[in-house]
């Protein structure tokens, strides 16, 4: 479905490699299956920003897995998403220039999902060491991260990981992550986008609701509201996303 894929979309976020380690072949079918310009981001596996213990165990089979999306060229950047119980504390930042120093020629985006990193504070020390912030659209619930566009380098990273307050916490991924965005809750981010756009040499912009299809309509929908070429999905006819 690679191929297909690339027929709507020129990047990926590869979610997978939070679960598991793939082999390096895996890796260099991708590059195979995608055209030229295609780029890939790779998410960090869980033992570097969430269990952390076996993070040095793994992190010469981690590197070795993506050296085929490296050589292609088409590796274009790393996302290390913390959980919430992440806080901003001395171990915390420490923790991030331990994975700063571990990816030192890769672009590094940071995902936080704890309020206590937010501000300006925070986008000074990661302009400082090189660390990238990622930008989110979630719920706007007590504790957690406001949404918000922000840069601390020369790229920008957004995600968009839907609204449902009521299942955030309580409810496991696919009630977390199972809502689609509507125009009206797009059109604002498009201004954002577009300004982060002036500021960097590239931004990423990437939908997280992945249950039921709702990321790959949103997704082209969003490349629509942002003036950007994309073929129809099945079944769309004419302005079938404009009352979304």
């Amino acid at each position: 479905m690679l191929e297909y894929y690339g027929t709507f979309f020129d990047c990926v976020e590869i979610n997978s490699t939070y679960y598991r380690i793939m082999s390096p072949y895996i890796f260099g079918r991708m590059v195979e299956r995608t055209p030229p310009g295609f780029v890939f981001t790779i998410k960090l596996h869980r033992s570097m920003t969430h269990d952390r213990a076996g993070m040095h165990e793994n992190l010469s089979e981690f590197k070795a897995s993506i050296q085929p999306l490296r050589e292609s060229g088409k590796l274009h950047g790393l996302l290390a998403q913390f959980p919430w119980s992440f806080k901003n504390s001395k171990p915390n930042r420490e923790h991030l220039l331990l994975l700063r120093s571990s990816f030192s020629d890769d672009d590094l985006y940071i995902e936080f999902r704890n309020a206590s990193w937010s501000g300006h504070g925070i986008l000074n020390f990661l302009r400082e060491h090189h660390l990238l912030y990622c930008s989110v659209d979630e719920p706007a619930l007590p504790g957690l991260l406001p949404s918000g566009a922000f840069l601390s380098g020369d790229k920008g990273y957004v995600r968009f990981h839907g609204r449902n307050k009521r299942s955030w916490w309580g409810g496991d991924s696919a009630q977390r992550y199972h809502y689609s965005y509507r125009k009206d809750e797009l059109l604002p981010w498009c201004t954002k986008i577009r300004k982060m756009g002036e500021e960097a040499v590239r931004v990423y912009v990437f939908f997280n609701n992945c249950h039921a299809g709702h990321a790959a309509r949103n997704a082209v929908l969003m490349k629509k509201l942002l003036g950007l070429s994309t073929p129809s999905l099945p079944g769309e006819q004419g302005d079938l996303f404009e009352d979304m």
